[in-house]
């Protein structure tokens, strides 16, 4: 039996398609982050932040743009093969490796936030920080570093933790909401003491 509304249809049908399209996109965008180890520059010849790399990709990227450090925020995990070989591709590549426990879905505290800002700081540059994905982690580490270490203004440096980067934020779904948690209470913390700086 024909569709009464056959219009209707297929104008619901369009709809679907072109609705479709953005979600493709971003899908096809983060497939192909993921397979370069979601790889970015932050701050060009002083940071870059990714996702956790093979042992070609970190010979690949410190050939290519210096690294001279490595901050892993997943922290040390010696039974680990990704742990292993990465810590085996920095000593051959003479990279120094630091380690950094977070968690994406903890909010990070004010002395913790203080000091990797003084590991951010002080590492040889330039310095690639990474986490599992590079999306959370990476993304709130990268915040740090461009309010505090590189001098951004709070709302550019915010924009390392974002979509982009495939970082998703949804209040009480999405577990690494917790680095927008930090995010937010670091920023009152950091206005603080910018203004106390100035005093």
């Amino acid at each position: 039996m024909p569709s009464r509304y056959p219009k209707l249809r297929r104008l619901a049908f369009i709809a679907t398609v072109f609705a479709s399209i953005p979600v493709f996109a971003c899908t096809a965008y983060l497939g192909v982050q993921h397979v370069r180890g979601n790889f970015h520059e932050v701050d060009p010849g002083q940071l870059y932040r990714s996702g956790q790399l093979t042992s070609d990709q970190i010979r690949d990227y410190t050939r290519r743009y210096g690294i001279r450090a490595i901050v892993n925020l997943r922290g040390r995990n010696d039974k680990a093969d990704w742990y292993r070989d990465e810590i085996a591709a920095s000593k051959a590549l003479d990279v120094a490796h630091i380690d950094f426990k977070m968690s994406a879905t903890k909010e990070l505290s004010f002395d913790r936030a203080v000091e990797l800002e003084a590991i951010l700081r002080e590492a040889p540059k330039p310095v690639l920080i990474h986490c599992q994905g590079g999306s959370d982690r990476s993304g709130l580490a990268s915040a740090i570093f461009m309010h505090t270490v590189r001098g951004e203004d709070i709302e550019t440096a915010e924009g390392q933790i974002s979509l982009y980067f495939g970082h998703f934020s949804i209040p009480y779904l999405s577990q690494a909401y917790a680095m927008d948690e930090t995010w937010e209470k670091l920023e009152d913390l950091y206005r603080a003491r910018d203004h106390g700086a100035r005093l």
